[in-house]
């Protein structure tokens, strides 16, 4: 959609939503309590009110909760109130909303995250790989990228941190960290409900969802519980075009070379439905029960059980040109459409099971003790057609099995008044299975491989916080790791039956080793309070990616590791301001990385694609974001943000472009997943329509720019811009609310995998949905 239309769009929506007389501000969404475990929020019916209240986060984990705007660091946070106004359905419903940052799912295989800060960030589904970006769910770190994008509900904030987050938190993370902080058990007793339905309208399936929570005291100052319970249907948003569009013109071609390929004995075969279909259906079902223990003095526990399934069709996978232009002999759809045509529509079929214990023990007002003890199981089953044409030219099969437990202990002092500790240890043990089975020409060729994996990770740290006078503080802080990795691993080249990694002795196990690492990784950070609304920071921070090995190791020449840490060191200066009724961040940043662990990924004749795990650079990125929040008046809020990267390669140790040398055109590629502009603005308002009605209207506009995804610059991810619109009526109890996302219909892809000549060239990505329109009604009593 050109400039002209977009400013057309923002015209009449500012003026929609300033029409009207203004609402006074009401209670904003705070906290209370002592410390993160005891963290509540207040309702808020004013959406003015929850997008300009006061967040506190737990991302610092210190003695207490912090406001957002205290922290010495780059963070976004939102709060429930926020969360519920954003129509939040999951992790990668935020990936517009934060400078720098991108929440994506790779899309081959339904919920694998292949998260993005400030440039670092991985492009692969393989659970031997550790993410760039941390995702951790009531203080307990998910050991892998897989089940992380699933539904999210009933949250009481999320926390976005940028940058290096060595220190504080279980594993370290070299891009940053998205924290996820579920409602503890309420006081009194509550009742939430939600349900929503969206569509695509016309050729679009319905997405149906139904969430309700219940919870109070069970026994009165002795137990609190609640039981959140979440379903979600999804009809399929996409067409399966099998035989789509575009495929009469191709049909000569396509013809001769089916025939040829099918007199040399290959099993080819053309899917022929009686009509198209809504592709994309899936069900998700998720049950909460969490319980608060408050009849022991001083002492808070709360213990947070989940479980979960959900499955539905495989991905839609589009065939296109990449940067090279070339499109695929046997079906080839334009990348900014949502044509798209498969061969079968495939599965995945995930479920899990975790529990979450944190148990904090006050030991006087200036002294604490927490424990936080996780253990979480995930289980994956999918099928997809990996080539996106209607011919069965190269489907594959996934199975992950993985299974973690980890425990962190925390001591929380302050020293005189000068002086805030904190100490801890932190233990995680992980299991992990994967088999993945592919099928190429039809089946004529057969790989089957994967891998097992066991992992421990002892890690001790410390941070000192020192208030060297009422304004300037010092941050001090080193944390000691040590990992160590064992792994058995069937090459995928060797394995031409089906096999089983999970069963020893099933498949090939050519590869044996074990490895460990330790490290240290220091942060020292200075805080100058200027004035009461004005705070400036800068700190030098170390992060370290864990080493490892890859379980898509499908060449006998590629050994599949261990390939080396991956090193960042990032050097960042920021303030955060509270001008009048204004709220200002901004940080500027360099990060420098060594051995850039990067997952490269090849077409490869045989075996369809080649992945190959390496440290394969060392580069530089330089940034800035800035946020804004601007209340112009008691009924309308003004949100904006920018942010800004370049990057370059300073080393290059690997032949990325896959000419046989390295040379200046290695060095002259672009770093993967790096856009180099993100901007955003919004506009939130409210009207008192009456003495018990509140009308809240919202709009918000986020641009990202296009970025390479693949190593070698052939495959990349469309620029995409993302207009969203809501208005609802709130009749106190009750709110009511008509929403739209993606409004110019973008197009956007989890990846840009290329394929080989034998499969016709061309380019696989899994579609995002488009344009959607949802109702919601919210009840809470």
């Amino acid at each position: 959609m050109d400039m002209s239309v977009k400013l057309v769009y923002y015209g009449v929506s500012a003026l929609a939503l300033m029409a009207g007389q203004p609402v006074l501000a009401q209670d904003s969404d705070g906290a209370e309590g002592d410390g993160p475990i005891a963290e509540k929020s207040t309702d808020v019916n004013s959406a003015v009110d929850a997008i300009d209240s006061v967040i506190v986060v737990t991302g610092t984990k210190g003695l207490n909760v912090e406001d957002v705007q205290d922290v010495p660091l780059a963070v976004t946070a939102f709060g429930s109130a926020q969360l519920d106004a954003l129509q939040t359905r999951n992790l990668q419903s935020l990936t517009y909303s934060v400078p720098n940052v991108a929440l994506d799912d790779v899309g081959t295989t339904k919920g694998v995250a292949n998260f993005s800060i400030r440039g670092l960030g991985i492009n692969s589904s393989i659970p031997s790989i550790d993410p760039t970006v941390g995702v951790f769910v009531d203080g307990m770190y998910l050991g892998i990228n897989q089940g992380v994008l699933l539904d999210v509900f009933d949250l009481e904030s999320v926390e976005v941190l940028r940058g290096p987050q060595g220190i504080l938190f279980g594993r370290n993370t070299t891009g940053g960290a998205v924290l996820i902080n579920t409602r503890r058990p309420p006081d009194e007793f509550e009742v939430r409900g939600k349900i929503a339905a969206e569509s695509g309208l016309k050729g679009s399936g319905g997405n149906y969802y139904a969430m309700a929570s219940v919870g109070g005291p069970v026994i009165p100052d002795v137990l609190n519980a609640k039981l959140v319970a979440y379903y979600n249907r999804d009809d399929g948003w996409f067409e399966n075009y099998l035989g789509g569009p575009g495929l009469e013109g191709q049909a000569q071609v396509i013809g001769g070379t089916v025939a040829l390929l099918q007199n040399l004995g290959f099993p080819i075969a053309v899917n022929q439905p009686d009509a198209l279909e809504n592709f994309g259906k899936s069900k998700t079902f998720i049950l909460r029960p969490s319980f608060e223990v408050t009849a022991i003095d001083d002492v808070q526990i709360l213990l947070r059980y989940e479980h979960g399934q959900t499955k539905g069709d495989g991905p839609q996978i589009q065939n296109h040109p990449g940067a090279n232009d070339i499109p695929n002999i046997f079906y080839s759809a334009d990348r900014n459409t949502f044509d798209f045509s498969v061969n079968t529509d495939g599965f995945f079929d995930n479920s899990w099971d975790q529990l979450i214990g944190e148990v904090r023990w006050d030991l006087g007002p200036n002294t604490a003790i927490t424990s936080i003890t996780g253990w979480r199981q995930f289980e994956s089953d999918t099928r997809g057609d990996l080539d996106g044409t209607p011919f069965f030219l190269f489907h594959a099969d996934l199975l992950t099995d993985q299974d973690q437990f980890s425990q962190e202990l925390r001591l929380n002092t302050r020293l005189g008044e000068a002086v805030e500790l904190t100490l801890g240890g932190y233990y995680f043990d992980q299991s992990i299975f994967y088999n993945e089975r592919r099928e190429i020409l039809g089946g004529y060729l057969y790989f089957n491989g994967g891998g097992r994996q066991e992992q421990s990770t002892v890690g001790i740290f410390g941070q000192a916080d020192i208030s060297l006078t009422d304004a300037l503080s010092v941050n001090l802080g080193l944390r000691y790791t040590h990992e160590e990795k064992d792994v058995v691993i069937s090459t995928l080249i060797l394995n031409t039956t089906q096999c089983d990694v999970r069963i020893p002795g099933s498949c090939s196990e050519d590869f044996a080793d074990s490895k460990s690492w330790k490290n240290l990784t220091p942060k020292v950070g200075l805080t100058w309070e200027v004035n009461p609304d004005l705070n400036t920071y800068a700190s030098w921070t170390r992060g370290v990616r864990s080493g490892g090995y890859n379980f898509r190791n499908s060449g006998l020449s590629i050994a599949p590791g261990p390939f080396d840490e991956e090193t960042v060191d990032s050097f960042e200066a920021g303030f955060k301001a509270q001008p009048g009724r204004a709220t200002i961040n901004a940080a500027v940043f360099v990060t420098k990385i060594e051995d850039m662990q990067r997952e490269i990924n090849l077409p490869d004749p045989l075996t369809g694609v080649v992945q190959v795990i390496r440290n394969t650079a060392d580069a530089t990125i330089f940034g800035f974001e800035v946020e804004g929040r601007f209340r112009i008046s008691n009924s309308l809020v003004v949100t904006a943000d920018l942010g800004y990267l370049d990057g370059d390669y300073d080393v290059v140790r690997f032949d990325l472009t896959n000419d046989g040398i390295i040379d200046d055109a290695d060095t002259a590629l672009e770093i993967p997943r790096l856009s180099p502009w993100t901007y955003g603005l919004g506009l939130i308002h409210s009207l008192d329509v009456s003495n018990t009605i509140l009308m809240n209207s919202r709009m918000s506009f986020s641009h990202r720019d296009r970025a390479f995804y693949t190593d070698n610059n052939a495959g990349y991810l469309n620029s995409f811009d993302a207009l969203d619109a809501s208005i609802s009526l709130d009749f106190g109890k009750i709110t009511a609310t008509a929403y739209a996302k993606n409004l110019l219909n973008e197009v956007n892809h989890g990846g840009d995998t290329q394929l080989p000549a034998t499969l016709g060239f061309g380019a696989g990505g899994s579609l995002t949905k488009g344009r959607v329109f949802g109702l919601e009604l919210q009840a809470a009593f």
